[in-house]
């Protein structure tokens, strides 16, 4: 697999587990932020307080939505995953620079009960993403380990694109138009004609 797939199946990855946590799950990580860190993520997902209508997760989800490419999913999983990668670098202790399956599976319990499923897999998604060391063993506890893969992604049927019809009036307008045209063009040519003819006969 060249850069550019292991980049984008990195993403999907990573938009998967963002996707697939709850909005319970991601108000309890943006809760916990310090300050500064939520003024900062606030600034990234372009929430104000003072909207009133305005709610952190539902403008979250919505940046993600639409900065699944610039950034914006990286950064936004990396800042609500930040305090699980801490602990689980601690947790590791000696093996935190690059842990095996088994070294990594072993602490995988006490960060799901002090973060949560939707957390832990944005934490390892996250790893794969910036190419850690560990990214194999996390992509195998994402997709194959039964206590952490994400769900399988939702295949939906494509449906055939039908014009919209126009309605009677507009049509007749469309006609008009067109007719017109055609008898400008008519005119000008026929105008070309007589002036060539005219120029022969001088």
């Amino acid at each position: 697999m060249n850069q550019v797939k292991s980049r984008l199946a990195a993403l999907a990855l990573l938009d998967r587990s963002f996707k697939s946590t709850s909005d319970e799950e991601l108000g309890r990580a943006i809760e916990q932020l310090s300050e500064d860190l939520l003024t900062a993520f606030d600034h990234v997902v372009g929430y104000r307080a003072e909207d009133a209508d305005s709610d952190r997760v539902a403008v979250t989800r919505e940046a993600v939505a639409k900065g699944r490419m610039n950034g914006t999913l990286e950064k936004v999983c990396a800042v609500l995953s930040d305090t699980c990668l801490a602990d689980c670098i601690t947790a590791l202790g000696d093996h935190a620079e690059n842990p095996s399956l088994e070294e990594l599976t072993d602490v995988m319990p006490g960060l799901l009960e002090l973060h949560g499923l939707g957390v832990t897999r944005m934490m390892l998604a996250s790893a794969v993403v910036g190419e850690a060391p560990a990214s194999p063993a996390c992509v195998t506890l994402l997709r194959d380990d039964e206590r952490y893969a994400l769900p399988p992604v939702e295949v939906t049927e494509a449906k055939a694109l039908r014009p919209e019809v126009a309605d009677d009036d507009e049509r007749e307008a469309v006609k008009a138009r067109r007719k017109a045209d055609k008898q400008r063009k008519q005119a000008e040519q026929r105008a070309r004609r007589e002036q060539a003819a005219r120029a022969k006969q001088r």
